[in-house]
């Protein structure tokens, strides 16, 4: 198989260059509760580590809050609270991946907290498994796919899906509330 180096995308003014292999697709990926999970690694604009972010009222529990990127302000979303998976003590391998999110209203830019980041893998996209259906019981359309690496599976998820404000916000809406409400 040959490889070359590509120039395969411009974010902001800087340029990601990667080794290609032909039709292999790279994907960065994370540690969430013990499970390994992967995002186009065309998506990610940088890493930082966790550094207390300005809490927004009344938004959903996954919505940590908001931090200054440069001068722009970029909501911060905890990925452990977007599962249901259960919250942490966020340690020193704790990060924030910058993610690019398009959506129907245009780019966004969103921080995705992760228990910490593992590797970048090159994958053969024919690699790629899809992912199960479950039926309406589990809601899977944010997963890209699955891929079987020696140390287990990478589930790929798609930020775009997963990451969507309107979809996020509108689930918290959906979902049913923790106390009873009390009309005045």
């Amino acid at each position: 198989m040959a490889t070359s180096n590509t120039e395969l995308a411009t974010l902001g003014a800087r340029s990601l260059k990667r080794d290609t292999v032909t039709e292999g697709l790279q994907y960065l990926t994370f540690n969430l509760a013990g499970e390994e999970y992967g995002i186009d690694i065309l998506k990610v604009q940088e890493i930082r580590g966790w550094v207390p972010v300005t809490k927004v009222p009344n938004a959903p529990a996954f919505v940590r809050g908001v931090m200054n990127l440069r001068g722009a302000i970029v909501p911060v979303i905890d990925l452990r609270l977007r599962f249901k998976l259960e919250s942490v003590e966020y340690t020193k391998t704790t990060v924030v991946i910058v993610v690019t999110v398009q959506s129907a209203s245009g780019s966004r830019i969103i921080g995705t907290v992760v228990d910490g980041v593992s590797d970048v893998l090159n994958i053969n996209a024919a690699d790629i498994q899809p992912a199960p259906d479950f039926g309406t019981a589990v809601h899977t359309e944010f997963i890209s796919g699955l891929v079987t690496i020696e140390s287990g599976m990478v589930m790929l998820l798609d930020v775009d899906r997963l990451l969507s404000v309107e979809e996020m916000f509108a689930l918290e809406a959906v979902r049913p509330a923790d106390a009873p409400h009390v009309a005045a």
